[in-house]
């Protein structure tokens, strides 16, 4: 069973205005193009597949002799040993 709910929301006056136009040109109501688009808009983001970061991971031994955790003036200084910084 289809149920309708009273909502108040806040359009910004130039969209209600062109909202307005486009329904009465098509002879439709306003509440109907308002539901039209929210059904795009659920649809196109329902089908979307969620984005994942690829896993960029790499085998390494962790934290290097001489590099202290949270120390970042070791690890910016073992970054550029030996390239003239």
């Amino acid at each position: 069973m289809v149920t309708h709910m009273k909502t108040t929301i806040e359009i910004a006056q130039p969209i209600l205005e062109d909202a307005k136009d486009l329904a009465k040109r098509e002879g439709v109501t306003l509440r109907l193009l308002v539901e039209e688009g929210l059904r795009s808009v659920l649809s196109s983001r329902q089908s979307r597949k969620r984005f994942q970061l690829k896993d960029a991971g790499f085998k390494g031994k962790g934290l290097q002799a001489g590099v202290e955790e949270g120390s970042w003036a070791a690890v910016r200084d073992a970054i550029y040993e030996g390239r003239g910084a």
